[in-house]
Parts: C-alpha cells; structure tokens; sequence
C-alpha cells in the first residue's frame, strides 16, 4: 500500500521551487551545487508546511523537464532527501514526503508557540498580545456575577447569546451602521467565522479572491476547505488595494467570494481609504461576489490624529453584498475566543441552521465577559491599553530593526499589529529557518501568499518592545549574516531546524 496522501505535481513544485530563487543572492553568498539546492528548497517547503507530509513528489523525469535541469540532478537531491529523513521512497509507490524521527509535523499555517518555548525564543510569529489587565480579570469576574440564570438552561445559543447580539447591533449602529440582533451571529473567533461563511458561500473548487498577501492562517483555512484561491495583488507600500485588478479579477475570474482585511491589512498593516471601500463593493456587487470583510484590526490605530473610515459595510445598505467578521482577539486577548458575524438576516439564518453540524454555539462565559466588556466601558478602556502597548512596541521594533538590518524595507503602518518587510534579497523562508536556530522564530513571506510569492519578506509583529526588541533585532541581524554566508544547515542534524 501506497505511503503517500496527497500528490504535488511536476508545475506546482517548481513554481514554490522557483519563488524560493526569485530575488538575487546577497553579496558574497556561496551557491551550492544544483542538487543541493533543490534538496535544501524542498527541505524548506515541507519544514514551512507548503508541502505537506506525507505528500508524494513527482517522478525524477517529470520534475527535471519542468526545473530544465538534468535528471541526475533530481535524482541526487532525492537521494540526498532519502539520507536527511525528508524523504521515503518504495519501488512502485514513488517517493513522497517525511520529517525526520523525533520532529514536530509542521504546521501549514502560523501556530502559536507553546508557552514553555518562550524562555529561549523570541516569538515573532503570533501576532497576539498578552491580555490588558485588569480587564481581563474584571470582565471574568463580571461575566460569572451574570452566569447564574444561564446555567439553568441547555447552554447552547447557536446564533449567540442575545444581550450580546444586542449589545454588538447596537455598536455598529452607533458606528453609523444601522443593525438589528438578527444581523448578528457570535462564533468562535473570528476563524469560526469564516470557515462557517467560507462552508455556506463556497463548496470545494469555488473561487475565492484574496489579496496578495494576506492573512495566513486563513489562506490555509480556504485551501482546506478545497477553494480555489485567486490572488489580487496589494498596491505598493501602504497604498491600500489596487482597484484596477480587482475589477479585472472580479470581472474575469467572478469568485463566489473575495476576503479583504480593511483596516490595518495582515500583513502590510495597509488602511484601505473610503473610496478603495465604495469602488470594491460597487465592483463585487456587480460581479455577483460576496465580500467577506475582516474587520479583527480595525481599532487598533495608533497613530494620534487617524480618522477612521466608514466600514465597508456601510457602502452597502441593502446588506446584499457585504458580510462583515469582527473578533475580540486582537484588540482585546486572543485567549478570549470570541468573533462574530454581522450580515443580512437572510445569511445570518442560513449560517445558523449549518452551526448544528458542526460546534452547536460559543462557551457562555466568555459570550457574558465581551458583553460585561462591551456594555460597562471597560472595552474602550482594555483598547486603549492594546493601542499604547502596541504603540510602543511598534516605535521599539522599527527602532531596532533600522538600527540592526539597515538594508530592509518597510513601510511604518498607522495601526494594526504587523511590519511588512522586504528582506534586502534575502531569502524569507531561510531567514525563518536558520532564525530558530539563534533563537527568533518569524514567519516567512511565502506564508501569507499564493504558489510561493514573497519569498523576500518576512513578516514581524508589534508583539515585543523594549530590550526584546532589541535583541529580536540582533537575532534576526545574525541569522542574515548566516544565511548571506551561504548556511544552510543541510549537514546538520535536522530536528534542530523546528521548534
């Protein structure tokens, strides 16, 4: 019996190949011999998690033709694969992929570090901040003061508790967005969210459009529900969306869906203006697309002075095309796993009827602490202690980084959580290879993109400040001279290279 659970054919493993060499060589850096190098990008790819375990490489013949290289070549670095644990082979059944005896299968998105890795890494992959106390505390304490009377029943609100729902109805009304309950579903974070949306708008082979870059974790969200996901390039810096190629993607591809972050862009903290907002809802409505908008961010602006744009939703007042996901996450606590849906009835019912197949409804306790939060004003308190944490910490990491890695390229967002950098040709998938070998952990470009794109970014998150980040600055410092002097670590012990 076969070993293999998925395949990678010849064209899709050279495009992820070819994205790893796109940006040139740092100055001085030493090239390994042909069959190293495709062996190291294939290490790479299954470490990053873009090739799965366990997933069966196409024959020697068939990758050779589509590198134009020789196929002793592709046979040498299989056969160096084979020697690492990267790689098992059987007469008859190919060769496919593995990891090495004693490591982690790697995640394909970005998974928090475990709490007892934080004493020897610096954690640059979650983009999550600890929780605003006392806040936290408070709303717990809060939420359990009203517990009693919902103890005495099932305990399962697939649509939501309804002070919440009212209580978030009324905020977007507030907002200039006039909402009623039934507009309102409360999920599990705001990934909940959107794999409900994602089930109900988009079976498997529908298109789904999404910028490029964009979130990672739910780039792989939508690959593992089967969507087809078509990416539309961000304008340069923090210019927002490019208009032209959306209309041209939403007009020529006609996605079933198309998932946006407005408000601080994950990763390029981008603020889209309110005329990119009317232009793509106008286009979507008009190409029969639904826009998922992804509003997790949208009030951590930092910078004093910031006038907000209207949200997205408020360019479409029928409700028809617009379904908004928002998230305590991030402007409060991650741990606190509480999102929500706003939408037209319609969808909010049909999104209901699904929750019975699959997590029934949110945990009530937490449901009662956002509401505690929301309705006592300790909300805009806890935020307005995120939005000076992760001021600082942004102000301390740009800081550093300029300071340490003179040569890379970013543009300072006005909020949100994260630093979109370009690398200075620098590899992003090596630079997160070697960087957990001195103690950073941070994810590489090709993460938040489609086929391998972004090779020369990586991206860092105003998660650390002060002396931290500073020392994130010289880790990372270290691992670009490392990877510009050619290291690859392919001779050493493999299991070194994960967390």
């Amino acid at each position: 019996m076969a070993q293999w659970t998925s395949a990678v054919g010849a064209a899709q493993l050279a495009r992820l190949l070819t994205s790893q060499q796109e940006r040139p060589a740092g100055p001085g850096t030493r090239r390994p011999p042909a069959y190293r190098a495709l062996a190291d990008g294939v290490r790479l790819l299954v470490l990053e998690g873009r090739v799965p375990v366990a997933a069966r490489l196409p024959a020697e013949r068939e990758l050779a033709l589509s590198l134009s290289v020789s196929r002793t070549t592709v046979a040498a670095a299989y056969e160096a694969l084979r020697a690492e644990g990267f790689l098992e082979s059987r007469r008859g059944a190919g060769s496919w992929t593995a990891v090495p005896a004693g490591n982690p299968l790697p995640a394909r998105g970005l998974e928090p570090l475990p709490p007892e890795a934080l004493g020897s890494m610096i954690d640059l992959g979650c983009a999550a901040l600890p929780a605003p106390e006392p806040w936290l505390t408070r709303a717990v304490q809060g939420a359990l003061e009203e517990l009693p009377p919902y103890a005495h029943t099932h305990g399962d609100y697939p649509a939501g508790l309804p002070a919440l729902r009212a209580t978030l109805a009324d905020r977007y009304t507030a907002r200039g967005i006039p909402t009623m309950p039934e507009q309102i579903m409360v999920t599990t974070g705001a990934m909940g969210a959107i794999d409900a949306i994602c089930h109900l708008f988009a079976g498997r082979g529908e298109r789904i459009a999404v910028e490029s870059p964009s979130y990672a974790n739910i780039l792989q969200l939508m690959r593992e529900a089967g969507a087809r996901l078509v990416p539309v390039a961000m304008a340069e810096g923090l210019a927002g969306w490019d208009m032209d190629r959306w209309r041209q993607v939403l007009r020529d591809a006609a996605p079933r869906l198309a998932y946006v972050v407005a408000d601080f862009h994950n990763p390029t903290g981008a603020l889209a203006d309110e005329d990119q907002r009317r232009q793509l809802v106008d286009a979507a409505r008009s190409a029969g697309t639904v826009l998922v908008v992804d509003e997790t961010m949208s009030e951590l602006h930092l910078d004093e002075g910031l006038e907000m744009p209207r949200p997205v939703c408020g360019f479409d007042p029928a409700g028809s095309t617009v379904i908004t996901v928002g998230s305590a996450s991030k402007a409060f606590w991650a741990g606190m796993r509480i999102g929500w849906v706003r939408a037209a009835p319609d969808v909010i019912r049909s999104l209901v009827a699904a929750r019975a197949y699959a997590d029934l409804g949110t945990p009530v306790l937490e449901q009662l602490g956002v509401n505690w939060l929301l309705s006592t004003g300790g909300w805009e308190q806890a935020v307005d202690i995120r939005r000076g944490q992760a001021r600082e910490n942004r102000d301390a990491l740009v800081a550093a980084v300029r300071r340490e890695l003179p040569s890379w390229e970013f543009s300072v967002p006005g909020g949100g959580l994260t630093l979109w950098v370009r690398t200075g040709g620098l590899s992003g998938s090596r630079l997160a290879e070697v960087g957990e070998r001195v103690g950073v952990r941070v994810p590489s470009g090709p993460r938040f993109g489609v086929d391998g794109a972004f090779e020369g970014y990586v991206r860092l998150p105003f998660t650390v400040g002060g002396a931290v980040a500073e020392e994130a600055a010289i880790r990372l410092a270290a691992a670009a001279r490392l990877v510009e002097d050619g290291v690859s670590g392919a001779s050493e012990d493999p299991r070194t290279f994960v967390a």
